[in-house]
């Protein structure tokens, strides 16, 4: 059984769909942390409902974006968990912590990387008028939203979508999508080969 440590900085519905996952037996695993940034988080609710420790690490509370990071490296090192899961973590991991646990991070982004990177993912999609949307899973690495690609969910965009509705219809395969990767990871079945991981049958 796999341990998994989960950051987030909102309301953690992603979360929350790990948590209900983990339950369930979906995934061979426990939640051993939620790590957060945001004192107020949502996320700290829904880990306290399910008897989930929480480490509040508040940004505002340091003087620099480095002792923040520093502060932030330190405990995802004493937590150990196997697998960092990133659910709605709204920071971007600087270089030095993204090298330390590479191929132990798991992200969730509102996009099919490589398109459309970074904030407001939807609201881009919509703009750019593409005819279909979704969500990617991959690994962290030094590049924003650059890793390799787990699992990918697509959704249409609708003549009358907005960032909202689209924003909506994505995060209900983000709910689907984000355990099963790490279902995956908990069976040891993906294999991380450069750029291209390969999930064992």
């Amino acid at each position: 059984m796999k341990r998994i440590a989960v950051l987030a900085s909102g309301r953690g519905s992603n979360f929350q769909s790990v948590i209900e996952k983990v339950k369930d037996g979906s995934i061979n695993g426990e939640i051993v942390c939620l790590i957060t940034d945001k004192p107020d988080a949502y996320a700290i609710e829904r880990a306290e409902k399910a008897g989930i420790p929480v480490k509040i690490i508040d940004f505002n509370k340091f003087k620099t974006r480095d002792d923040y990071n520093r502060e932030l490296r330190r405990t995802m090192t004493e937590v150990n968990p196997d697998v960092f899961v990133l659910a709605g973590y709204m920071r971007l991991l600087e270089t030095e912590t993204a090298k330390a646990f590479k191929g132990r991070m798991i992200n969730i982004h509102p996009a099919l990387l490589p398109s459309f990177k970074g904030l407001h993912a939807q609201r881009q999609a919509v703009e750019y008028g593409v005819k279909v949307a979704g969500c990617t899973v991959h690994f962290v690495d030094e590049e924003m939203d650059g890793g390799a690609i787990i699992l990918q969910h697509v959704v249409p965009v609708l003549d009358d979508d907005d960032e909202d509705t689209l924003a909506g219809r994505i995060l209900k395969e983000e709910h689907i999508a984000l355990p099963k990767a790490i279902a995956l990871f908990c069976d040891d079945r993906l294999v991380l080969e450069g750029r291209r991981v390969r999930i064992l049958k």
